[in-house]
């Protein structure tokens, strides 16, 4: 798999796999692990907290490429993480 960018190796201690963004949860957006995005060309690849920032980065993947495609930064977030028995 071909990274991107800075992408860095991700230790899965906390494997994201949906986020959502927004003041009411109601009518936030999510985004989830596999997720077609951009018209379905791409999916979302990984979700990432970035613990210098304290931001929510979400990588995207098409034809084995990651990119980073978003960052939120100091906006009201609920993260789902995935349970792995």
């Amino acid at each position: 798999m071909l990274y991107a960018g800075n992408v860095p190796y991700c230790y899965a201690v906390r494997d994201i796999r949906k986020v959502c963004i927004g003041p009411n949860y109601k009518d936030c957006m999510c985004y989830v692990v596999g997720q077609p995005v951009l018209g379905n060309s791409h999916y979302v690849h990984l979700i990432k907290y970035n613990d210098e920032t304290g931001s929510i980065l979400i990588y995207i993947e098409q034809d084995s490429v990651v990119v980073l495609w978003k960052e939120f930064i100091a906006m009201p977030t609920s993260l789902e993480y995935n349970i792995n028995f």
